[in-house]
C-alpha cells in the first residue's frame, strides 16, 4: 500500500486537509472513474473528518444526509491510510455492493493496491459434509427441493467462494439451504474430513490476509457474543472500524448480546438426538423414550400460554402460573437426555456434537428462574427476562437493558479509529440518544447537511380530519385520504405501514378501489414475494404503489419518478407492550428521566426520518412526503418530530399536492420538448 500513501503522505499524522481536496477535488482521481461525479462540499469535510480520526485513530460519529456520498467519503480515507480496516454495514445487500461495485471503483480511481475480502456468516456457505449427508439421506421434502440440489450439486463444483448469493438459480430463503450449511453447533472444525476445502475456513484465511474486510453488523456482534464468524481473530489487528448505517447497531447488538431459546430448538434436538443415536448406537438406549419426554415438555411449556401471539416480561407471568413448574420439568427432562448422551457420546462424532447442543441449551434454561428465585445480584438486573409466544413455539428471552457497557468493553484496549456513519444518527443536530445506547458518550460527533434543495424538491403533506391512531378505523381513514394523493401522482407510491396488521387492511381496501374506480396501478404487497423482487417490479412497473412495513422503510433506493409519493401511517413509536423498552423506560425514570422523551420519541425521530429518506435520492428527484398521524401537529412534541425531517415545504391540503404533481408533469414535458 506504500506508493499511493507516499505518494499523499508519508506519516499518518501528517494527513492534510488539501489532500483530501486533491482527491475530492473537480480534477482528481474519482471525477475519471465515476461518470456521474461532481465534487461536493460535505462530502469532502465529511473525509477530512474521517482522514482525521483515522489519523489520530480515535472515535467519531458521523451523520450524513442523503445524497452526500457518505461511502466514498469514508472509503478514500480508509483505503489509504486505515491500515487494516474492517467495515461494516447494516444488511448482506450493501455489504455485496459495496464488495463488488464501491470499493473496486475507489480502489481503481486511487491506485491503491489494498486487497479486500469478504466476510458472511456460516449459513451463507455451502457446507461440503452437510452437502453430502443431504446428497445421501435424501431428506428433502419436496420436488422443487430435489431441483435445488442438483443446482447446488453444480454449484459447489464450480464455485470459488461458496457463497449463496452468487446462485441465484435458488431462493435465499429456500428451505434447502438449512440442509446444505453449517451451524455453530453442527460443524466439525478441523476434525471434519473436508476441513482442506471449507469455505467458510478459506473465507475467513483470506480475511485474515486482506487489508479490507467487509463484513455485516449482525456477523460482527454475533462475533463479539459467540467468537463464531472470524472476526474475533481480525478485530486484534485492525487499525480502523468503520460502522455504516450505524444506526442499526444499538437493535443489532441488543439482539446478540441478549440470549434467546426457544422450544423449536429444542424439539430440532431431539430429532437429531433420535436419528444419530439410531444411525450410530442402536443398543445404547431406548431412543424413541429418551427424546418423549423432553418433546412432550418443550411442547407443555408452549401450551402454558393458550393465547396464539404472548410477549410478557417474567414479574408479568402470574406466580400461579403453569409457566413455572412447565420449565421446571423441562429442566429435569433435558438433564435425564444429557445423561443418557453422556453415556453414548464417544459412539459418535455427531452424538458427542448432540452433548455439547444440549448442554448449552441447558445452560440458557437454567439462568431463567421462578419469580421467587430472581435474585437481586448485578447480573440479573443487567437484563430483562421475557416470553415471547407464536402459534407452534415460545421462545425464552434474555436481553441486556443497555448494550454501552458491553460494547465499550469491546472498544477497550489496542488504540484504533471508530467510525459510526449513517444519514440518521441525529435528532436536529443533537446525538445524545444514539451516544447514550452505545456507550459513546463525550466522543466527537458531526452532521454534515445533504447537497439536495428539499424545499424545492419536496412537499411535506399532512391531511386534515384524520382520526387519532388507535380508532379502529383508523387504517380505513388513511385510505380515503390517500387515494387523491395516488391519483394525483400517478401511483409510483410506497405506503410505509407501522404494522403487518396495517399492510394488510390497506392491501384489501386498495384492491377494491382500484378495482372499482378503474385505476391502473400495479399493488406489490409486502409478504406476496421477497423485498427484492418486489422493489424489481415496483422499478419496472413505473405507475405501481408498493405497501410494506418495518423492511421497506430502510435502505431501498428508487431513484427517478417511479416513486414520487412516500406516505407514512402512523409515527413510528414502539409498541407499549415490549417488555425491554418497558424496563429501559422504568430504568431511565428511577434516574428522573422521561422515558417518552429521552427515549421513545427520539428513537420514532430516527426511524421516520429513515421513512422519509426514502423519497428523495437525486438531485432530480421531485415528490410528497405524506405523515398520515394527527398528532404530528396536535401534540406539542410534533414540532420537534417535522423539525428533524428535509426541509420540504408543507401544508395540509390535497388540492396543493395536486397542484405539485400537475406542475412537476409539465417540467418534465418542457424538458423534454425542450
Amino acid at each position: 500500500m506504500s506508493s499511493i500513501e507516499d505518494s499523499v503522505t508519508s506519516a499518518p499524522h501528517g494527513i492534510h486537509d488539501a489532500d483530501v481536496e486533491k482527491l475530492f477535488g473537480a480534477g482528481g482521481p474519482l471525477g475519471g472513474q465515476v461518470g456521474s461525479y461532481r465534487p461536493r462540499h460535505s462530502q469532502i469535510e465529511m473525509a477530512k473528518a474521517i482522514a482525521d480520526a483515522i489519523a489520530s485513530q480515535r472515535t467519531l460519529i458521523a451523520e450524513a444526509g442523503t445524497g452526500t456520498g457518505k461511502t466514498f467519503a469514508y472509503l478514500v480515507p480508509a483505503l489509504l491510510w486505515g491500515g487494516k480496516v474492517i467495515v461494516s454495514t447494516g444488511t448482506k445487500n450493501l455489504q455485496d455492493q459495496l464488495y463488488s461495485r464501491d470499493i473496486p471503483t475507489v480502489r481503481k480511481a486511487l491506485g491503491a493496491p489494498v486487497s479486500v475480502a469478504l466476510l458472511k456468516g456460516r449459513a451463507n456457505y455451502v457446507c461440503h459434509f452437510h452437502f453430502e449427508r443431504t446428497l445421501q439421506n435424501g431428506r428433502m421434502t419436496s420436488r422443487e427441493d430435489v431441483g435445488y440440489l442438483r443446482e447446488i450439486s453444480r454449484f459447489i463444483k464450480t464455485t470459488s467462494t461458496g457463497d449463496k448469493a452468487e446462485l441465484t438459480k435458488v431462493p435465499e430463503t429456500a428451505p434447502i439451504w438449512n440442509l446444505v450449511t453449517s451451524t455453530r453447533d453442527t460443524c466439525f472444525g478441523a476434525e471434519c474430513q473436508y476441513y482442506q476445502d471449507c469455505f467458510v475456513m478459506k473465507a475467513r484465511k483470506e480475511a485474515q490476509q486482506a487489508d479490507v474486510v467487509v463484513v455485516n453488523h449482525h456477523l460482527f456482534f454475533a462475533d463479539v457474543a459467540l467468537k463464531d464468524t472470524g472476526v474475533a481473530e481480525l478485530l486484534p489487528t485492525a487499525n480502523t472500524v468503520i460502522f455504516d448505517e450505524a444506526h442499526q447497531l444499538p437493535e443489532t447488538a441488543t439482539m446478540f448480546f441478549g440470549d434467546t431459546i426457544s422450544t423449536s430448538q429444542i424439539l430440532e434436538l431431539c430429532r437429531d438426538v433420535l436419528a444419530e443415536g439410531l444411525s450410530h448406537a442402536r443398543d445404547g438406549a431406548d431412543w424413541a423414550r429418551v427424546v418423549a419426554p423432553v418433546e412432550r415438555a418443550a411442547r407443555d411449556l408452549r401450551l402454558a400460554f393458550p393465547e396464539d401471539i404472548v410477549r410478557l416480561a417474567l414479574n408479568q407471568i402470574a406466580p400461579s402460573s403453569v409457566f413455572f413448574p412447565a420449565l421446571e420439568t423441562l429442566r429435569d427432562c433435558m438433564d435425564d437426555m444429557i445423561a443418557v448422551l453422556e453415556k453414548q457420546a464417544e459412539r459418535a462424532e455427531t452424538i458427542e456434537q448432540c452433548r455439547t447442543r444440549a448442554l448449552e441449551l441447558s445452560q440458557q434454561l437454567d439462568s431463567w428462574n421462578g419469580p421467587e428465585d430472581q435474585v437481586a445480584d448485578d447480573k440479573a438486573q443487567n437484563y430483562v427476562l421475557w416470553v415471547e409466544a407464536f402459534t407452534s413455539s415460545l421462545q425464552l428471552h434474555r436481553t441486556p437493558l443497555s448494550i454501552a457497557p458491553i460494547f465499550n468493553k469491546q472498544r477497550e484496549g489496542v488504540p484504533r479509529a471508530w467510525i459510526f456513519t449513517s444519514a440518521t444518527l441525529a435528532v436536529k443536530n443533537d446525538f445524545h440518544h444514539y451516544t447514550s445506547q452505545m456507550g459513546l458518550w463525550n466522543e466527537p460527533a458531526q452532521s454534515w447537511p445533504s447537497p439536495f434543495d428539499y424545499e424545492q424538491q419536496g412537499l411535506l403533506y399532512v391531511p386534515q380530519s384524520l382520526p387519532q391512531p388507535n380508532a379502529f378505523e383508523y387504517t380505513d381513514a388513511v385510505i380515503d385520504a390517500a387515494l387523491p394523493a395516488m391519483i394525483a401522482a400517478g401511483g409510483k407510491t410506497f405506503l410505509l405501514c407501522t404494522t403487518i396488521r396495517a399492510v394488510n387492511r390497506a392491501a384489501e381496501r386498495l384492491r377494491e378501489e382500484f378495482e372499482r374506480q378503474g385505476l391502473p396501478f400495479p399493488l406489490m404487497v409486502q409478504g406476496e414475494a421477497g423485498r427484492t423482487e418486489l422493489l424489481d417490479r415496483f422499478r419496472a412497473a413505473g405507475n405501481g404503489v408498493l405497501i410494506g412495513s418495518q423492511s421497506f422503510w430502510e435502505g431501498v433506493d428508487v431513484r427517478g419518478e417511479a416513486l414520487s409519493l412516500v406516505i407514512i401511517d402512523k409515527l413510528p413509536f414502539s409498541p407499549p407492550d415490549d417488555p425491554v423498552l418497558s424496563a429501559r423506560i422504568a430504568e431511565l425514570e428511577k434516574k428522573g428521566l422521561n422515558g417518552f422523551v429521552h427515549h421513545q420519541l427520539p428513537a420514532a425521530i430516527i426511524n421516520l426520518k429513515q421513512g422519509a429518506g426514502r423519497l428523495i435520492r437525486d438531485e432530480s428527484d421531485r415528490g410528497v412526503l405524506m405523515i398520515c398521524d394527527p398528532r404530528l401537529i396536535s401534540k406539542a412534541y410534533g414540532r420537534r418530530i417535522w423539525q428533524s425531517l428535509p426541509p420540504f415545504k408543507r401544508t395540509r391540503e390535497i388540492a396543493v399536492v395536486e397542484d405539485f404533481f400537475v406542475q412537476r408533469a409539465a417540467q418534465a414535458e418542457s424538458k423534454q420538448s425542450g
